[in-house]
């Protein structure tokens, strides 16, 4: 398998995902709560957000058929939809967004069910989230591929949830700026890779 598509794949899925984000706002999520809750609303919410992704990693594009979109189109509509949050991450806009969702579901749930909502729907599995793994399905199309694909979604949920288990140790080591540095340069890759979706999107098009 080319390993220029496992990294694309893993970058892709990671900055999408944004562990390192999440973390910070976890922190908001899980005031009041103990270690131990903390880890069990990560280890919830990780894997629930994790089993929508796998489910719209074997079904998209069975979706996107019965819809009548082909790939090409939701390419470029993906890879819109990744670009505008790399431009929010670029320019801070994205933790921002993810806060005051924290902040709204606080108000209106019940705090034990956050690992739910909004940590699992939808921070983790969230609109760009969806798009990645649907355009990167498309990319691995045999069986044991999906199978490498979701091994890859498999090592980044583990990242995740260390991150979000150790979010205010992690909190203390990155810092902000520490986290904007990351945040902006992992989104003009983001950035990127969209730009990548989109041409690829337009040219099957113009050639369909």
């Amino acid at each position: 398998m080319n390993t220029d598509l496992l990294i694309n794949a893993f970058v892709t899925l990671f900055v999408t995902i944004d562990p390192p984000g999440l973390a910070a706002v976890s922190l908001g999520l899980t005031v009041g709560m103990n270690t131990a809750q903390r880890r069990q609303v990560a280890l919830r919410g990780t894997i629930i957000g994790s089993a929508i992704l796998i489910v719209f990693m074997l079904a998209g594009s069975s979706l996107l058929d019965t819809l009548g979109i082909t790939m090409s189109a939701f390419r470029v509509a993906g890879g819109l939809l990744l670009f505008y949050i790399a431009f929010e991450m670029v320019f801070e806009k994205r933790q921002e967004r993810h806060v005051k969702a924290a902040s709204r579901a606080i108000t209106k749930d019940d705090i034990h069910n956050v690992a739910v909502f909004p940590l699992a729907i939808p921070l983790i599995a969230g609109p760009g989230s969806i798009s990645a793994s649907i355009l990167l399905a498309s990319e691995f199309s045999t069986f044991t591929e999906r199978l490498v694909l979701i091994g890859i979604l498999a090592s980044i949920a583990i990242l995740l949830y260390i991150a979000l288990a150790l979010a205010d140790r992690l909190d203390r080591i990155i810092g902000d700026t520490g986290r904007i540095i990351a945040t902006r340069l992992l989104g003009i890759l983001l950035a990127a890779l969209s730009v990548q979706y989109i041409a690829d999107g337009v040219k099957n098009l113009a050639a369909g």
